[in-house]
């Protein structure tokens, strides 16, 4: 079995020290390094590509959930926090793992197996490491709610001013980036940008028809319909090889 690298994330140095101690039990985490604030987590996740992160939610001047927002790509993560707070209520109904301290080693087995089997799901699709391919997931905080998106599940990103909207099945949480900034990051070998507004997922692309002056009706399996200028047809049809 493949070892799931990780970084311990946490201003206390007791606190990772225990959790160090813990994951002693479980041989197939390998702990890579260990951070007190966001910064320095920083540096250590773009040098180190962790597979999983432990992160604490409430550090000095920079918060758990910043250092996401910081990130194009999140690795998994586990929160860790001493707080029942607000937080855990948008964990639980996005499901989202995280430990309360002082942590439960059972509660820690459970998140690490649904861990493993997220990273198993990912290792069997390749996509480019500089681009947000289908097994890749980002994080984003819309009000007080938090959210983990795999972008195979996103059909539609939608701009909304100077954020981007992404569109999957049961969510519909707003990004504090532009499109602009958003179509930079996605792989365009999965994402078009369709018009002006908006990007689709080209495998939810479920019918195609022709439009005024020589643009397209392209109708995803959603049952949305995004309309696309003559110029734009032409490319899409070059990327579709029709």
């Amino acid at each position: 079995m493949k070892p799931i690298r990780a970084i311990l994330i946490d201003d206390e140095r007791l606190a990772r020290q225990e959790l160090r101690y813990m994951l002693r039990s479980f041989p197939e985490v390998e702990v890579l390094e260990e951070a007190s604030h966001v910064d320095d987590a920083l540096e250590k996740i773009h040098r180190l590509k962790p597979d999983l992160i432990f992160l604490d939610i409430s550090m000095p001047e920079k918060s758990g959930f910043d250092l996401l927002e910081e990130l194009d790509a999140a690795p998994q993560v586990i929160f860790v926090t001493a707080h029942d707070s607000f937080a855990l209520k948008a964990f639980e109904e996005n499901a989202l793992d995280y430990l309360l301290k002082p942590t439960n080693p059972e509660r820690l087995a459970k998140a690490l197996t649904r861990v493993h089997a997220q990273i198993e799901q990912s290792s069997a699709r390749e996509s480019s490491p500089e681009k947000l391919g289908p097994d890749r997931q980002i994080f984003i905080k819309d009000g007080e709610k938090c959210y983990f998106l795999r972008i195979e599940e996103v059909f539609l990103i939608e701009s909304v001013g100077n954020y981007a909207r992404f569109f999957t099945a049961k969510e519909k949480p707003l990004l504090h980036k532009s499109l602009n900034l958003v179509q930079e990051k996605l792989d365009p070998a999965h994402f078009f940008r369709a018009n002006r507004s908006q990007i689709i997922n080209l495998s939810y692309v479920a019918g195609i028809e022709s439009y005024f002056k020589g643009g397209l009706r392209v109708t995803l399996s959603s049952g949305d319909v995004v309309e696309m200028s003559s110029r734009n047809a032409v490319l899409f049809k070059e990327k579709m090889s029709f």
